[in-house]
């Protein structure tokens, strides 16, 4: 199926969806087949369903084409309509021409709709005179964690954000529904404080019909990343140590519930049949109903399979991550004694390389996957963006499954992994990189990073470290272990090195250029886009069409 025809697909659901929500009854009956105002708030059942709304109104990145590492320099794809290409490569975000991230995640509407009916859970729920202590002390503070997480998504975008708690009516409360921005701060400060809190009443683990709703761990695990990214250079430019300690602090609590641990096979976490495993903190659950799935293989997996279009290619992986993943010794690659050969760079590298990363001659679905040029591959490098084969050499393997064929997947939305949001190997690199930071390299450091490496096989890291040499072997880790898992944009943003003359986002992507010559392999390391990152891209536009609609929000600066 074309992306024309999945886009057709797609604009008819629509339409119907639309039209169904449209027709009013025509009698002043409660209906049977809805919940209506005056009965959701009296019985759990009810309620529940208006909660589940809101766990709806969460981006679905299992089922968008675009993901946050195209943001970033993990992966380019030359599509000419993808928005990464169109407007974050030339540097060219605006208030009218600006990034939503994939599925909207820092919408500003779709954000503050989804934040609206949590505070119309919590008010209602709160002053029910139906509903048990018990249930409502679980369940607000569930919405209270989806609200956090809203605001999450937009303090990590815009900054400070007005902070809603109540439920706004222009109809009785007019004009002043329209509020103004919080600091920075505050909005830092209302985020933290709601995820310490919730955290007091969410329970250790979820079983059951309950998979997927937030615990203890998750809301640590969020407050302990607004932490680690408040922490950073580009929200702590004078590196206020108390808040590495603070990041440090949080994520070891999650180390210490004593629920979570390193599954066993970093190749399979992915895998349907381990979701929810012991590494899973946070996911999203995906239904079990027909064309209830991802749509992972069909939008990301290689385009090309046994001479047939199979999918979209999205993960393009760049030669600067691929050049990120250490030898199986555990050296990088540009340590002269790692045993590197740039004429065989696939060669004894790390696990995590082949559970990542597709390469030329490696095999996918039993197909010998080829980008090298003049041997009539459909899958040879595509440098000019004219069709969906890679634009860097390279497809990616990591979060999909192998055994669904990505047409099927497309046409019939039949991906089973859940989206995972945060996994415990993230909370071991997080802590490591803040307790380095707010005290150096200390042996807690190297037990948090070691027990990721050890997992894939890799040797620990050599002791007598600097807290420069950690930092530098941790930002490594993070960008190799958590790679497709729309986290590496975060990070490049955090850690202030997008802009400036060696800005990773202001300067050119590569791919690996493969050619036949005299019968031997040649390998040519080749421009695939350039890149522009003004200074004030760390921080996206508030829309023009939001600050037109309320005329108290100011704009970032730069825009």
């Amino acid at each position: 199926m074309t992306r024309q025809n999945i886009y057709r697909k797609y604009i008819l659901l629509m339409a119907a969806a639309m039209a169904i929500t449209s027709c009013e009854p025509s009698l002043d009956v409660e209906p049977r087949d809805r919940v209506t105002d005056a009965s959701v708030w009296t019985d759990p059942i009810n309620a529940d369903l208006f909660l589940n709304d809101i766990y709806q109104q969460m981006p679905r990145l299992n089922n968008d084409a675009k993901h946050l590492d195209q943001y970033a320099d993990n992966s380019h794809v030359g599509a000419e309509w993808f928005p990464a290409k169109i407007t974050l490569y030339p540097g060219a975000v605006n208030e009218s021409n600006m990034l939503t991230g994939p599925s909207d995640l820092w919408g500003w509407d779709q954000r503050y709709v989804m934040i609206r009916r949590a505070n119309i859970f919590i008010q209602n729920v709160t002053s029910s005179a139906s509903l048990t202590d018990e249930y409502k002390k679980d369940r607000i503070a569930e919405a209270r964690f989806l609200r956090a997480l809203s605001y999450q998504w937009l303090w990590l975008a815009y900054g400070g954000v007005p902070v809603i708690e109540d439920v706004l009516d222009i109809n009785t409360q007019g004009e002043s529904i329209f509020r103004s921005r919080n600091s920075e701060q505050e909005t830092f400060d209302f985020i933290v404080q709601e995820f310490a809190e919730v955290a007091e009443d969410l329970p250790l683990k979820r079983t059951g019909k309950d998979l997927g709703r937030p615990t203890k761990g998750s809301a640590l695990t969020l407050k302990g990343w607004v932490e680690l990214y408040a922490a950073s250079p580009l929200r702590n430019p004078d590196q206020n140590l108390d808040k590495w300690k603070a990041a440090a602090a949080t994520n070891r609590q999650v180390m210490e519930l004593g629920v979570y641990d390193l599954f066993p096979d970093f190749g399979k976490i992915w895998l349907p049949e381990n979701n929810n495993n012991i590494e899973v903190i946070f996911d999203y659950q995906v239904s079990t109903s027909k064309d209830g799935g991802g749509t992972r293989e069909g939008y990301f997996g290689p385009a090309f399979v046994n001479g047939v279009q199979q999918a979209w290619a999205n993960y393009a992986p760049t030669q600067e991550l691929v050049d990120d993943f250490a030898m199986d010794n555990g050296k990088v690659i540009t340590d002269p004694t790692s045993g590197y050969d740039a004429q065989h760079p696939y060669k004894n590298r790390e696990k995590r390389f082949y559970e990542t990363i597709i390469y030329d001659s490696s095999v996918w679905q039993g197909d010998i996957m080829l980008m090298r040029v003049g041997v009539g591959s459909p899958n040879e490098i595509d440098l000019g963006g004219k069709n969906d084969v890679t634009n860097t050499g390279y497809y990616a393997r990591k979060t999909l499954d192998e055994r669904v064929l990505g047409q099927d997947n497309l046409s019939n939305n039949n991906g089973g992994q859940n989206y995972i949001w945060f996994r415990y190997a993230e909370v071991l690199l997080s802590y490591a990189e803040a307790q380095n930071e707010a005290i150096g390299p200390d042996q807690s450091v190297y037990d948090a990073v070691n027990g990721v490496r050890l997992r894939t096989d890799l040797p620990e890291l050599p002791t007598g470290l600097s807290q420069e040499q950690m930092r530098i072997a941790i930002h490594r880790e993070r960008r190799v272990e958590l790679a497709f898992e729309d986290k590496r944009w975060w990070d490049v943003l955090r850690w202030k090195i997008a802009d400036g003359p060696t800005g990773v986002l202001n300067n050119p992507t590569h791919g690996m250029y493969i050619e036949v010559v005299n019968g031997t392999l040649k390998y040519t390391t080749v421009k695939v886009t350039d890149r522009t990152f003004p200074e004030k891209m760390y921080l996206m536009p508030i829309p023009i069409q939001v600050r037109n609609r309320n005329t108290n929000l100011g704009q970032n600066s730069g825009y």
